[in-house]
């Protein structure tokens, strides 16, 4: 489960994206708080319009993102971004100590939060590929993926607690200063131990990496499943803060919601990280225990009991993520990796700014439960796509042992030899075959085995 630990620059980073990751959290839940009690008399759908704010850029920026992230080292990169980040938190701190803060400016800065992580999510995705080796970038992505769940199993409590004791300015300080652990991470480092970049031949074209999922077809399933549920069933901080005030919750409360939802979260990306590979099926299968735990939670009639429900969506959610995340990393030509993550994160990013409004609208209109609702249908529905694609790519067969068992063969797209690993073994396996002579063909040609050609009619 920890294989990837045994590196020291995985450790390093594993830490500071720890820390950095708790930070995070803790403002998430802040900004939340602010505009949903703050800035608006607990208006859903102004909710909605800061997360389609922060989450779009990601989707505009797509290919010059993906681009960055093959063309430039992305050490240095992410050291740019993560600074941008604690400067853009301190700004916020400062305007809501001050009580300047207003929604249009709270809306201005989730667009330029949306700005910098747009070209820090597909840099420090790809990054983790540059730290460890092919065979361990699977686990590596699922170690990630608990580390950014164990924070989300404290940040949300932490902020929730932090905001009653100090106030929502606070929250965002003490976020700016855990962004310092992540800078130290990367300085600490040891680039002469990263693993090789891969570079496209030609340079990196914007377009390659659009044209590369257009030719996997398994890789536009992944992103259509990962859109809708990206798009309508992953408005946690919308569903849980509405239900958090319909039960009578304070900020507390709804920290307190998040933190239950990452318990689940935490042990599906614990599981995720015992698996030797990422496979198709368990997102798909994951997909479906989204929509029915959705359900389930949204018919919830007491607080404590819709907490308990959040464990399962939370396991169902991360399981569905970390899965998807390593089959893509792990299945896409090196050289093109920047860009594909680049698509990848535009996918569950900017589908937000599709679903976050019409959540918010929906919770308002109809109430929170509704919203919920929504999402596990789009859960469901994407499970369907997944299981029709298995279906009609020939990829299930009826067990020939066992009549009413059947198999599903997920043999990985074809392996693209990056050039590092091209040795005298796999140009022996390509050598010129030869041809017999011309007298071997003629003996083949009177030999008295061949088959006879058929009259004409």
């Amino acid at each position: 489960m920890f294989r990837s630990m045994r590196l020291f620059n995985y450790r390093v980073w594993f830490l500071g994206a720890l820390v950095s990751n708790i930070g995070g959290w803790m403002q998430a839940t802040a900004q939340d708080w602010v505009v949903l009690t703050q800035l608006t008399d607990n208006d859903a759908t102004a909710m909605g319009v800061t997360m389609a704010l922060q989450f779009g850029p990601p989707l505009v920026l797509v290919s010059v993102t993906g681009w960055a992230a093959d063309r430039f080292d992305r050490r240095r990169m992410l050291l740019v971004t993560q600074s941008t980040l604690m400067l853009l938190a301190v700004a916020v701190g400062i305007l809501l100590l001050t009580n300047v803060m207003t929604l249009p400016l709270m809306w201005c800065f989730a667009a330029a939060f949306g700005v910098a992580n747009a070209f820090d999510a597909p840099a420090r995705q790809a990054f983790v590929t540059d730290i460890v080796s092919r065979d361990d970038a699977s686990n590596a992505v699922a170690l990630n993926s608990a580390s950014f769940n164990a924070a989300r199993l404290l940040g949300p409590a932490i902020g929730g607690v932090l905001i009653v004791l100090v106030g929502t300015g606070w929250v965002f300080m003490v976020n700016a200063g855990t962004f310092l652990a992540m800078l130290v991470a990367l300085m600490l480092v040891r680039v002469r131990e990263l693993v090789p970049r891969t570079r496209a031949p030609g340079g990196a074209r914007l377009a390659d990496g659009f044209r590369y999922v257009a030719g996997r077809p398994d890789l536009k399933v992944i992103f259509a499943m990962v859109f809708l549920i990206a798009a309508f069933g992953m408005n946690f901080p919308i569903f849980a803060s509405t239900m958090a005030v319909q039960f009578g919750q304070q900020a507390d409360g709804y920290g307190l919601l998040s933190s239950v939802l990452a318990i689940g979260s935490l042990a599906g990306a614990l599981l995720a990280a015992r698996r030797d590979r990422a496979r198709m099926r368990v997102v798909i299968a994951a997909l479906g225990a989204f929509g029915v735990f959705s359900l389930i939670s949204a018919a919830m009639p007491t607080y404590p009991l819709y907490a308990v429900s959040l464990v399962f969506v939370g396991f169902s959610t991360v399981t569905i993520l970390t899965t998807a995340n390593g089959y893509v990393q792990t299945t896409t030509d090196p050289a093109l990796r920047g860009r594909v993550l680049a698509l990848y994160m535009a996918v569950i990013m900017g589908a937000t700014p599709i679903g976050a409004p019409i959540a918010g609208w929906v919770a308002d209109a109809w109430g929170p439960r509704t919203a919920i609702d929504v999402g596990a249908v789009a859960g469901l529905i994407g499970c369907a796509i997944g299981v029709t694609w298995l279906l009609a790519s020939g990829r299930v067969h009826r067990d020939p042992e066992a009549r009413l068992r059947f198999e599903i063969d997920e043999t990985r797209p074809v392996r693209v030899v990056a050039p590092e690993e091209f040795s005298d073994e796999v140009a022996a396996a390509t050598a010129p075959v030869t041809l017999p002579d011309a007298a071997a063909r003629r003996r083949i040609r009177h030999s008295p085995t061949r088959t006879a050609r058929a009259p004409r009619p």
